[in-house]
């Protein structure tokens, strides 16, 4: 039956045809399946209103940007810790890591040649097979060279190595990105601690008051002048006082044990801080190439493309899989049952195995496949337009706060000069015998108050500033081979 079968399918070039349609036709296939995620457009996201006001520079901010904060000590304190920080380290292993994937997908594109040298023994009982062969052990020994080759006919494995080569330099870039987030997290910290040194200033100056406040009251009430009211009102004030100094020396420890962590040290590290120096934040001026430049200089922004890039390289290498795929093995060696036979010309024996494999049916696995890079693409393009819309709300963000600090700090400079007049005309009264000194220590408390306002604004100014450069990148600078928009494999490339 089989053999007419054959033969009948041989003699009907017709019925053949047919079958190889019909096989054709059931061959797993890519239609319907296509990545939906669009890559967004930076000029598209409008920010002339909100960033209006700021002044326009043609610098953006440079590599080493603490240095012009005018601190030493920080600058060296931000070196150290781009040295010996473990986050860092975890960064550059990670980076590491991304270089050797994309050095195995390459290699997995070369030819392959090994050799191999074996030794394969049995004794074969008589109950088996008579002698000779039977109750005899035979030995067969085989040394051999074997050659295997993909051709690689659509791409697909080149695809899969660009893929992990767009990887490993996105993965370069976050190194790059956490040394920028260090860099600004210790120059934070640094701000906050120096503020806490003013507060405790302020903090002692209060206290100072609050105790020759209350030794006033404890004269007069002795001189008959004040009541007891006076005096325990005066006697409440000073654990408050204290309460406040010892809160600001609280917040020195804290921010001391926080940088010895950012550098990757011990607690004691941060005990060897000295009183950080008045730090001066940077004049409030943008590039004038917003938003357009910012995708090139924030290293988030960038790493997010070169995602992009490796799932539209993932997307090809799925989409050759419903392809024809042909390979070749070949192998050369020697054999024998006879070790001294091995060397001879006899012993010679080749092998070869080209292959040409075509998917018919998987049960939808390539569709899967292909499906599942599909949403991969359409999740980096979402990613990566997520990482510009909040890159531009950060810079708007800081913006709006710096210009809000810049007026609010002149106001509270013009309450504080109005204090201090206050203080002063207190003061010379006390002096002329017109007033008693407990005028000037109620108007001292105000002109403390407004310090204390006026340093808490200079610390959220100074905040402000160091989140602005870490806004317009921190310094990042991209390198030339930084995947253009157009070319960062838009749905129609990644067909």
């Amino acid at each position: 039956m089989k053999k007419t079968l054959r033969r009948q399918v041989s003699s009907h070039p017709l019925v053949l045809s047919a079958l190889v349609v019909a096989l054709l036709a059931g061959c797993a296939n890519q239609d319907g399946l296509s990545p939906q995620g669009k890559l967004l457009d930076a000029n598209s996201l409008s920010g002339q209103q909100a960033l209006a006001a700021a002044k326009v520079s043609s610098a953006w901010p440079d590599q080493r940007w603490w240095t012009t904060l005018g601190d030493a000590q920080l600058s060296t304190l931000i070196d150290e810790a781009l040295k010996n920080n473990p986050n860092l380290e975890a960064a550059d292993a990670r980076t590491r890591l991304a270089l050797a994937q994309a050095g195995a997908a390459d290699a997995a594109r070369a030819p392959r040649v090994d050799a191999a040298a074996a030794y394969s023994g049995i004794r074969i009982p008589g109950t088996v097979l008579p002698p000779p062969y039977g109750d005899g052990y035979a030995a067969l020994k085989m040394v051999s060279l074997k050659f295997s080759y993909d051709f690689d006919l659509w791409g697909g494995e080149r695809a899969a190595w660009e893929s992990q080569v767009s990887q490993s330099r996105a993965a370069q870039i976050d190194g790059q990105q956490a040394r920028i987030t260090l860099s600004t997290n210790i120059a934070r910290t640094y701000s906050q601690l120096g503020y806490a040194w003013q507060m405790q200033d302020i903090a002692k100056a209060d206290l100072k008051r609050a105790q020759d406040q209350l030794d006033l009251v404890q004269q007069r009430v002795s001189a008959g002048i004040d009541s007891q009211v006076q005096l325990k009102q005066a006697q409440a004030a000073l654990p408050g006082a204290r309460q406040q100094v010892e809160a600001a020396q609280q917040q020195i420890d804290d921010n001391k044990l926080a940088l010895a962590a950012l550098l990757g040290q011990g607690p004691d590290r941060g005990q060897q801080l000295a009183r950080p120096q008045a730090l001066q934040p940077g004049a409030l001026a943008l590039p004038s190439v917003l938003p357009a430049d910012l995708v090139g200089r924030r290293a988030d922004i960038v790493a997010a493309r070169w995602r992009v890039e490796s799932a539209s390289k993932d997307i090809k290498a799925a989409k050759t899989k419903f392809y024809p795929d042909f390979n070749i093995t070949a192998a050369i060696g020697l054999a024998s049952l006879s070790a001294g036979d091995l060397p001879t010309w006899d012993s010679r024996y080749g092998q070869l195995g080209p292959a040409l494999t075509l998917p018919i049916f998987d049960g939808g696995r390539l569709r899967a496949n292909l499906s599942t890079k599909d949403a991969q693409y359409d999740l980096a393009v979402a990613q990566y337009n997520q990482s510009l819309v909040n890159a531009m709300h950060e810079v708007a963000a800081q913006v709006s706060a710096m210009q809000s600090l810049n007026k609010q700090i002149a106001e509270q400079k013009d309450a504080i000069q109005t204090v201090q007049g206050a203080y002063d005309l207190a003061m010379q009264r006390y002096k002329g015998g017109l007033g008693n000194y407990l005028d000037v220590l109620s108007v001292e408390q105000q002109l403390l108050n407004a310090q204390m306002r006026l340093a808490s604004l200079n610390a959220q100014q100074l905040d402000a500033s160091i989140l602005l450069v870490q806004a317009l990148g921190g310094g990042y600078r991209p390198a030339d081979d930084t995947p253009a928009l157009a070319d960062a494999s838009s749905p129609a490339s990644a067909q």
